[in-house]
């Protein structure tokens, strides 16, 4: 006779970490928008963050060349030194910063560069000063390495941008980090060098404090008046407390090319790069070389980028400010418009669905107008809605349409 044996559910196997981290909604969406295209529905996403050009041909031929020529093999764990020596390069003609290649790692994608940088300096506690709306995976990365996220919600009234003062009203002797993230996803807002001049000044003011910079929409900016600084560029001092982030995924449209990089001091850079020789080793050898085509070079295909997202912003903010019950800030920088859809809660879809929030009003978009966008509550403020214009200008028109359609019907 045997023992009758318990069933042990397969959930009691999963860490701590695994039952808390969720997934990224902006790719669960893109996922689901893909899927229902498939299957014939004539959907429009406006929910994915990438160009919709493709990869400039010399980068592409300097990629296929170290394919047939044999770079396919291991590299150095945080970088080939071409790539190190075109990052600096870059860093010093665009952004006035003088970084030494050993200041520097690539990784897989500036999303790795982001985790390298947390893993190099929290400690389980360590409190991170995070502004709202923020990019959607900050707050699982800083959890997963046992970090504390302090969520500062900014608001219309400041452009969605955190103030010095509000910086200092939450710091602690447990703040360790300021995520900075200019321009904005979700919100394309950009940090003027006054406003950052400001927040430099706090941060100096508190010895543990370290600032992550993520800069990678640094290249897609409408506002000439405004540009782009990094807070690294104020004064030695803030730049030897900044980890600069950045990659070639929008800029030059690699996004499958999975290259990003960080510029930090050096004794940083070296614990970076030793923790990502464990989990990834180095990023993949053939895209180092054509991110070094990228940065060594100028791509024609590239030339009129930011005059086609910039006819497509305001084609996008002009619509959606005419549309009743949604009002829209015109975004500076990146490819992202952040409306707010609060006017449409509390109403009804001809088909029965509640509007009650910016997650079932997206839901309910997408199932009746077939348009994909992304709920502000995955970028932790509710109220309102990402839309990429990272898409045609015949798309934007056609989505932007259904999307009235869709408020107009509203009871």
């Amino acid at each position: 006779m045997s023992n009758s044996s318990s069933v042990v559910s397969i959930s009691s196997f999963l860490s701590r970490r695994a039952n808390n981290i969720t997934g990224s909604i902006t790719m669960a969406i893109s996922a689901l928008a893909a899927q229902m295209a498939k299957e014939g529905q004539p959907v429009i996403s406006f929910s994915i963050g990438e160009p919709d050009y493709g990869t400039p041909q010399n980068i592409c031929d300097a990629g296929i060349d170290a394919i047939k020529t044999g770079k396919t093999r291991y590299t150095a764990a945080s970088g080939i030194i071409e790539l190190k020596q075109a990052v600096a390069k870059k860093l010093l003609d665009d952004n006035h910063l003088s970084y030494k290649p050993s200041d520097i790692v690539i990784s897989c994608g500036a999303k790795q560069s982001i985790y390298n940088a947390l893993l190099a300096v929290i400690d389980e506690g360590d409190e991170v000063i995070v502004p709202a709306p923020y990019w959607v995976s900050y707050i699982d990365q800083i959890e997963l390495v046992d970090g504390t996220p302090v969520i500062v919600q900014t608001s219309e009234a400041t452009s969605f941008k955190l103030t010095a003062s509000q910086l200092e009203s939450v710091l602690t002797p447990k703040s360790k980090v300021l995520m900075l993230n200019s321009p904005s996803n979700p919100t394309g807002m950009i940090y003027s060098r006054d406003e950052l001049a400001a927040i430099a000044a706090v941060v100096l003011k508190h010895p543990r404090l370290v600032v992550i910079s993520d800069e990678i929409y640094e290249n897609l900016i409408y506002d000439e008046s405004v540009g782009h600084t990094s807070i690294a560029e104020l004064s030695q001092d803030i730049k030897e407390r900044t980890i600069v982030i950045n990659g070639v995924s929008k800029s030059h449209a690699m996004t499958g090319w999975r290259i990003g990089y960080a510029a930090a001091a050096s004794e940083i850079a070296d614990k970076m790069g030793q923790f990502q020789s464990h989990i990834t080793s180095n990023p993949t050898t053939p895209s180092q070389y054509a991110a070094t085509e990228a940065l060594n070079s100028v791509s024609p295909e590239l030339a009129t980028v930011t005059d086609t997202f910039n006819q497509r912003r305001n084609i996008m903010v002009d619509t959606l400010n005419s549309i009743p019950g949604i009002t829209c800030l015109s975004p500076q920088g990146a490819f992202y418009a952040f409306p707010n859809i609060s006017g449409c809660f509390g109403k009804t879809t001809p088909s029965g669905k509640f509007i009650e929030d910016s997650a079932s009003f997206c839901k309910a978009l997408l199932e009746d107008a077939f348009v994909a966008c992304v709920p502000g509550s995955g970028f932790g403020t509710e109220n309102y809605i990402r839309i990429s214009y990272a898409t045609s200008t015949e798309n934007i028109v056609e989505g932007l349409s259904r999307l009235k359609q869709f408020v107009a019907t509203l009871k």
